[in-house]
């Protein structure tokens, strides 16, 4: 066979295994979580700060989860990962506290053609193209979730991915149980990432692969204790990839 004949016969190959990973690609469930806000950080060009935010990443989707304490922090650190507000699909508030929505209002002069995910408890914001607001769990879109708003005061964001429900938590004030077991209705819990506040019913972390305590959570030395397979570190700056 001529040469060219064998690199022409070479190039079509690696096209078609490019072209059936892509189709193989497009049925995964592509996951990735950018903590930009946190009271402690793992990057010391990062600020650190009482509250929590995160980029969300579903396959081409970017979700910003919850905005912290200080817009000047939130839109400093997002600069400084490389994340642009501009980008940013959707935001989703987990509720009404300073620690989580004090930095929204520099988040919307910036980008407010957004939508807005908010509990019905959190009232007043106005500077955003759309507001939904989640009382009972709800399907936001294909593999994304809301536990909806929980005891009157919190909602939780639940991704579902090839290896099981990935749920973000604000700060767990309805309590990681009764999270949990909401989400079980969209599917097997994997993951739990965010503020747990003072839970102590470790047990109720058993069943989980990944557990990524942060912000409010008192007993983060405990739980790292008790499932070190399991605990991830947080802090601004961490990047989790599920896939």
């Amino acid at each position: 066979m001529p040469v060219t004949a064998c690199v022409n016969t070479a190039k079509e190959k690696v096209r078609e295994l490019k072209s059936r990973i892509n189709f193989i690609t497009l049925f995964l469930i592509i996951m990735k979580i950018t903590i930009i806000f946190d009271n402690t950080t793992i990057d010391t060009t990062l600020q650190p700060s009482w509250g929590f935010s995160a980029l969300i990443e579903v396959n081409e989707r970017k979700i910003l989860f919850d905005a912290g304490d200080n817009g000047n922090i939130l839109v400093s650190n997002m600069e400084k990962l490389g994340i642009k507000p501009t980008e940013i699909d959707e935001v989703f508030i987990s509720h009404n506290h300073y620690d989580h929505i004090g930095g929204l209002s520099s988040f919307l002069s910036q980008n407010n053609d957004v939508e807005l995910y908010i509990p019905p408890s959190l009232r007043g914001i106005h500077n955003v193209k759309k507001r939904i607001y989640l009382d009972e769990p709800t399907e936001l879109h294909e593999n994304v979730y809301s536990t909806g708003e929980l005891a009157n005061i919190e909602q939780s964001l639940i991704v579902k991915t090839d290896k099981g429900l990935v749920i973000i938590v604000g700060c767990s004030h309805p309590g990681v149980g009764l999270i949990l077991e909401t989400a079980r209705q969209f599917g097997e819990p994997y993951a739990l990432m965010g503020g747990f506040h003072g839970f102590k019913e470790y047990d109720e972390l058993e069943p989980l692969t990944l557990v990524c305590p942060t912000h409010c959570t008192e007993h983060i030395k405990e739980i790292k204790k008790r499932y070190p397979e399991k605990y991830i570190e947080g802090g601004a700056g961490k990047i989790i990839e599920i896939q």
